[in-house]
């Protein structure tokens, strides 16, 4: 499996994927948090990251995928997959590899936004004044988040060999899981407990709950389980190469 996350990993560095990613990444965000007037914080009058908590799970809705469209769809148009599933791996080995090497190009994306919190820190009044638990837990659903769209990038780019159709089906995949339920919800033809279940079954939903600082194992619990969901759906689809 580590020979794949290295393969992987030395791929993305020695390409523009991984600068741009990340680089599209920082200025997305630093373009809402710091300039734009509507959700610029020194709009705000206290100290808050609440605007990247809110812009990024939809700039990693277009990213992730961009990132992850590769993944597999690459492996499938240059026949280059038969070379390396002749290789001692087995095909968990393989997903994991390079499930673990996207999802670490995002935690690198996300590592800088922390001069982010230590500029919040020092603007408080006084310095130091903010919601750190609020922000920690925020962090840690933005990651499994991450975790998340990764997992339905994978999985979108063993549907096809062209990146494209993997990267367009990926962003529906994750608009889906992330604000789709809450959509339907609202529609009258659900009440009566059906619209909160439909919005329980939203990313958006335990994202929201992390977010708050609160840490609850069932939260915790949704995101595993969608993660594994989706990389047993890779598994499926990779193995169907076989049928």
């Amino acid at each position: 499996m580590w020979s794949i996350y290295f393969k992987e990993i030395n791929a993305f560095f020695s390409s523009l994927i991984a600068y741009i990613s990340i680089t599209v990444f920082l200025v997305a965000t630093g373009l809402f948090v710091w300039v734009f007037p509507d959700t610029a914080i020194l709009e705000y009058g206290y100290a808050t990251l609440d605007p990247l908590f809110l812009i990024a799970p939809w700039v990693f809705m277009f990213l992730i995928p961009a990132v992850t469209m590769r993944s597999f769809s690459e492996e499938f148009s240059t026949g280059t997959i038969e070379m390396l599933v002749t290789k001692p791996l087995s095909e968990n080995k393989i997903i994991f590899g390079k499930y673990l090497a996207a999802l670490t190009l995002v935690l690198f994306s996300l590592l800088p936004t922390l001069v982010y919190y230590y500029a919040v820190h020092q603007l408080g009044f006084p310095p130091g004044n903010l919601d750190s638990g609020g922000i920690t837990g925020a962090y840690i659903g933005l990651f499994f988040l991450a975790a998340v769209f990764v997992a339905i990038g994978l999985f979108a780019s063993t549907l096809s060999k062209n990146q494209i159709v993997a990267f367009v089906l990926a962003v529906f995949l994750c608009f889906v899981f992330y604000m789709a339920f809450d959509f339907i919800s609202e529609l009258d033809l659900f009440y009566g407990g059906i619209d909160s279940a439909l919005q329980w079954m939203g990313i958006n939903y335990h994202y929201n709950s992390i977010s708050r600082g609160v840490i609850d194992s069932r939260d915790i619990v949704y995101f595993l389980s969608l993660i594994a969901l989706f990389l047993y759906l890779t598994k499926i689809s990779f193995e169907s190469r076989k049928w």
